[in-house]
């Protein structure tokens, strides 16, 4: 795997695209937690943090305090990446920017009566314009319990697992019609919410986003040192009592 790496930093430097940024910062950082004298990926890791950092700094206004001129797909990544990167680098600024998005995401992404209701695919988010319900997608919830827990480590702020929490939640039908994606007899998931049910298909990226947002659920109770909402022992769907 570590032969592996070199390459794919180089052509991660070369992409164009912020995601492709932010997923290689991540990646990167966890090499780095291994191979903390790898100095070619440490350089990479620097490079695209100030291009993501750029990004925003030339789109970002006060009531638009994000990093493109839409909110599309797998968003808290870009938000994820910036506060885990800065804290490598000792970027304070970069950090912060990093929480004021992410912050601002999740505002928008929740509904009246506060559940996670991601931005849907069906047109996204462009600046100025509607934002799209639906269809909502099991790999933005992944994504904002991912980053909620990574501003969770850099603040220490518990309302950040709540949030977490929240997004998580969306699988097991705490969503804005109500109705679960997870499926606990299989660990399966399906693969989205649209305007007035399901999507039946349960592909790998859907199942993949909610086992590893369960894990890291999991992974937070056994860490925590106070009791947390119960993500269940005996069974992949986890559910708890309402």
């Amino acid at each position: 795997a570590m032969r592996l790496v070199a390459p794919a930093v180089r052509a991660a430097v070369d992409c164009t695209s912020p995601r492709a940024w932010a997923l290689a910062i991540l990646g990167i950082a966890d090499s780095l937690r291994r191979f903390d004298g790898d100095r070619p990926a440490r350089r990479a890791l620097r490079t695209l943090m100030e291009r993501l950092v750029s990004l925003r700094r030339h789109t970002a206004t006060v009531d638009w305090p994000w990093f493109e001129t839409v909110v599309a797909y797998e968003n808290p990544r870009l938000c994820e990446a910036v506060i885990r990167g800065g804290g490598l680098v000792g970027d304070d600024e970069a950090v912060s920017a990093g929480l004021a998005s992410l912050a601002w995401l999740h505002g928008i992404q929740t509904s009246p009566n506060g559940r996670f209701a991601p931005v849907g695919c069906r047109g996204f988010f462009p600046r100025g314009q509607v934002c799209a319900g639906f269809d909502q997608q099991p790999i933005e919830a992944q994504a904002m319990v991912a980053a909620c827990l990574e501003a969770h480590r850099a603040t220490r702020d518990e309302a950040w697992l709540d949030r977490a929490w929240t997004a998580f939640e969306w699988f097991r039908g705490h969503n804005v019609l109500g109705l679960a994606l997870c499926d606990p007899a299989t660990g399966g998931c399906r693969d989205g919410l649209l305007v007035d049910r399901t999507n039946e298909n349960q592909g790998a990226e859907s199942t993949l986003a909610y086992l590893s947002s369960l894990a890291a659920m999991r992974s937070l109770e056994r860490a925590s040192a106070r009791p947390v909402r119960q993500v269940g022992s005996g069974d992949t769907g986890a559910g708890r009592t309402r």
